[in-house]
């Protein structure tokens, strides 16, 4: 029996549709999600996923290390161009970078001495950072490949879980974790950290992009403004441990309570920043903690996070050695990180807000970094 013109103009509907569903493989300007083949390690799969919003601005994600590789949206001409460091080639990252875009873990920032107390046990970890542990060890959770999945979402949406076996870097228990990345249409870059142990372990997770607002790297970061809603910060020894004690910012070089130039007291601080802000956002709910503005592209970074720490690194070991994805050299303080987390060395400290998870517990954390333009 023929097939009337009706019948075949809905199957050519249908088809369509299908067709567009789900993951489109050589990205597109379209919302959604698109993916593409970026090589292997470890004899797995690696790919590059862009997460594209109804602007046209769009993220792009690694399931290696569960990267963010760029991040494109206008300035105040509309003129698109990325806003962290990032490179266009995976040899690149095999190079271990300093962490441009990673996800961080089993423990981001340090852990003194690159050991731990637990109950009857003392874990041992690598010393990757002097003496101290430093973001997971030496293959951490920015170095492994992750499993991947679209989701059935709204919005451009992206799931990443990583299988984390005990005695891995040093740590108990396996670690079950998943990010879910959501690129929105206001140019909000969510991330959502879930986690599960069957042992008590430490775990502190956060995404370790460097940003530059101006979007050339030719710029420095020290005509950048912040402000961090946090009105204490806690002090840290010459191997950037911290002392354990919490101290207050007012009338400190630390003071970031109301928005100001990162140049105008960096030459106060020893190495210039790199500590951890206690943030008022005491109760866990998801707040505005900080926000970055340039003042040439006009772009702004406002900062949500349920986290009750906000580490400010200002790209202090930067050094030239390796080329943004532009060809230009990535200086010393070319880029800034703005790291939500719990506190460095909390295993080590008793005194800092815990970062044991344990068997039967949900470990949930959100952040969001939106891009506004003024």
């Amino acid at each position: 029996m023929k097939a009337t013109r009706l019948q075949i103009l809905i199957c050519v509907i249908i088809l369509f549709t299908a067709c567009n569903q789900g993951v489109k493989e050589n990205g597109a300007n379209k919302k959604g999600v698109t993916k593409k083949e970026w090589g292997t390690v470890d004899d797995k799969p690696v790919y590059l996923f862009t997460l594209t919003n109804s602007k046209g601005d769009y993220v792009t994600i690694s399931n290696y290390g569960s990267t963010v590789t760029s991040f494109v949206v206008p300035d105040k001409n509309g003129n698109k161009s990325g806003i962290i460091i990032g490179f266009d080639s995976l040899s690149t990252y095999l190079k271990h970078p300093p962490y441009f875009g990673a996800t961080i873990g089993r423990y981001g920032n340090r852990i003194g001495n690159a050991q731990f107390k637990l109950g009857d046990s003392t874990y041992h970890l690598a010393a990757n950072d002097g003496k101290n542990s430093l973001h997971g060890g030496l293959k951490g959770f920015d170095k492994v490949v992750w499993d991947a999945m679209v989701a059935d979402s709204t919005s451009p949406e992206l799931s990443l879980t990583y299988l984390s076996k005990d005695g891995e870097e040093g740590y108990p228990g396996n670690l079950k974790v998943t990010v879910t990345y959501t690129f929105t249409d206001s140019d909000e870059l969510k991330i959502q950290y879930a986690a599960e142990t069957d042992k008590p372990t430490p775990v502190n997770l956060t995404n370790h992009s460097y940003f530059n607002l101006s979007g050339d790297v030719n710029n420095t970061i020290l005509d950048h403004t912040l402000m961090i809603d946090a009105d204490a910060y806690t002090p840290v020894d010459s191997t950037l441990i911290p002392t354990g004690e919490i101290k207050p910012v007012k009338g400190t070089p630390f003071d970031f309570t109301t928005a100001k130039k990162i140049g105008l007291d960096i030459s106060a601080v020893p190495g210039g920043y790199d500590h951890n802000w206690v943030l008022n956002n005491k109760n866990g709910a998801l707040a505005k903690v900080a926000v970055l503005s340039d003042v040439v592209s006009r772009r702004s970074l406002e900062v949500f996070t349920t986290e009750p720490g906000l580490q400010f690194y200002a790209g202090n070991f930067l050094d030239g050695s390796f080329i943004n994805r532009d060809g230009k050299p990535i200086q010393l303080r070319t880029a800034l990180c703005l790291e939500t987390q719990h506190f460095p060395d909390s295993p080590n400290k008793p005194g800092f807000p815990s970062t044991i998870l344990q068997p039967g517990q949900q470990y949930s954390s959100t952040t969001i970094y939106k891009v506004i333009v003024q």
